[in-house]
């Protein structure tokens, strides 16, 4: 069993097969990342990648668009991809699964490759199931001769809601068993996300107080600056609650609050995050939209600059009803967390790109100084920063230098980029490809893990899914529509301004 925090320096040899090679997520993602193992010695000497999609290429142009995606990339790259090939055909076609098995045994035979196989689905959606249902029946669900794996990484969305997760389930269990199913969710491989494990379980000082008798609230946010770009169409049939929140947020949230693992292992880790989602209320269709609200963005400015509403980007509906914006309180039903509320938001189009996790502390019991003295004094405070500066700030009261006596909130700050020379902010998808290629599964998404994430928020679903669905509207620059702050108001909270 690999155990978290110490996965080897090499992969094992391997082929690589990336569905959907003349993509966007593979020419934006997939593509930089194996270039970043590549260069830094990660990958093994026997490893190399076949690519199938529709695009009618050959070997030459694959490895062509392979380079250009990679500009920067060093020498260790470059000689990679001189071994890459190619597959050009449809994904339920017998030829394009034979030829695959042609190249899958050349690569045995000229690259070593053991017979090991890493099957990457980088294809839309509604493609996912067939390739799982096409490779088993080809026999490529199992190792080649030799080999010792075989898996499968399936990017997000896992399902659009709970009836359709569970049945890509059933077609993909047809076809690979669970422990070779790899769901990947790159958020997971920020690091100040894993830090969260650190943060809490190595720590005395913040373990005895991460609980209800200390915490008064919790508020995660995930803001983005930028709106759809050439995404409309897909954005169209996802949305801000199936595109973040079902995922990336109630990931985020599982690490943060679940209970200590017996262990830093895939299962010890994976069964903590099962039981803090477990542990989440699920509300009825009625009760979900008085705990939500959803808006979607209109012209505005971003750092001086005008932009565009949603309705008027490409490949937007004029009258779409689809959320940019989505805010929520939760509570988690458990002894730790029982009574503190769980708010989330989500946006495009907000002021910055900042994505945080905020733990705000109780109050003390009685405060000594007058209103003139601590008129600038915030509830203590955890902050998480996720990105785009990873890091950790705690906030606490502090005397103002002089002669009066004043106390206003300040910040003691630790900083990736500065504590640890090293450290370069990635999208965490060079993190997660290692932990695939060798079997690692803590960082990845389990069956049970989805499906309770997709009963979570399919409340809000189908209260959304009426005509108009309770639609707000926000000016693009802004923190959201102002019924979101009345969402916390009502609880005598408020929504805390994030800096970038």
């Amino acid at each position: 069993m690999n155990h978290y925090g110490s996965p080897p320096e090499r992969t094992p040899p391997l082929a690589m097969v990336l569905f959907g090679a003349s993509g966007d997520l593979t020419s934006r993602k997939i593509l930089p990342a194996l270039a970043n193992l590549a260069d830094n010695g990660r990958l093994s000497e026997n490893f190399t990648v076949i690519g199938v999609a529709r695009t009618v290429w050959d070997d030459e142009q694959f490895r062509q668009a392979a380079l250009a995606d990679v500009a920067n990339a060093g020498p260790t790259w470059r000689a990679l991809v001189e071994r890459f090939r190619y597959v050009a055909g449809e994904y339920a076609s017998q030829e394009t699964f034979d030829r695959l098995k042609v190249l899958l045994a050349e690569a045995d035979a000229n690259y070593k490759t053991a017979g090991n196989r890493l099957y990457y689905l980088a294809t839309v959606p509604e493609a996912f199931a067939m390739v799982a249902e096409a490779l088993a029946k080809e026999n490529c669900n199992v190792p080649g001769d030799g080999g010792e794996f075989a898996r499968l990484v399936v990017e997000k969305p896992y399902g659009r809601d709970l009836g359709s997760a569970i049945a890509l389930d059933e077609a993909v269990h047809k076809a690979f068993n669970e422990d070779q199913i790899f769901r990947i969710d790159h958020y997971m491989g920020k690091e100040t996300v894993q830090n969260v494990l650190a943060l809490r379980f190595a720590n005395a000082v913040f373990e005895p107080i991460w609980n209800r008798r200390y915490v008064e609230q919790v508020q995660i946010t995930v803001a983005e600056s930028l709106g759809v770009e050439h995404r409309g169409g897909f954005y169209e049939t996802a949305g801000a609650l199936r595109d973040i929140v079902q995922n990336h947020v109630m990931q985020v949230l599982a690490l943060t609050l679940m209970e200590p693992p017996t262990g830093m292992d895939a299962r010890h880790i994976r069964d903590e995050k099962v039981k803090l989602l477990n542990a989440v209320d699920i509300p009825t269709p009625d009760e979900a939209v008085d705990k939500s609200v959803r808006a979607q963005y209109l012209g505005g400015e971003i750092d001086n600059v005008a932009v565009s509403g949603y309705r008027q980007e490409e490949g937007v509906s004029p009258e779409s009803e689809t959320e940019t914006y989505v805010a929520l309180r939760l509570r988690v039903e458990n002894w730790r967390w029982a009574g503190v509320p769980i708010y989330v938001r989500t946006g495009k189009r907000l002021p910055h790109r900042v994505t945080e996790v905020a733990l705000q502390f109780h109050s003390v019991p009685f405060l000594a100084f007058d209103g003139a003295m601590s008129r600038q004094l915030r509830p203590n405070t955890l902050v998480l920063r996720i990105q785009p500066q990873e890091g950790i700030s705690l906030h606490f009261g502090a005397k103002v230098p002089g002669e009066a006596f004043r106390v206003q909130s300040v910040a003691m700050n630790f900083e990736y980029a500065s504590s640890f020379q090293e450290t370069k902010e990635t999208d965490g998808y060079p993190r997660l490809l290692h932990d695939a290629m060798n079997g690692d599964a803590t960082l990845f998404i389990r069956s049970d893990e989805v499906q309770q994430a997709w009963r979570i928020v399919d409340p809000y679903l189908q209260a959304w899914s009426e005509p108009g669905g309770g639609l707000h509207f926000y000016n693009a620059g802004t923190w959201g529509p102002h019924i979101a702050e009345l969402l916390l108001e009502r609880s005598g909270d408020a929504w805390r301004t994030p800096t970038p």
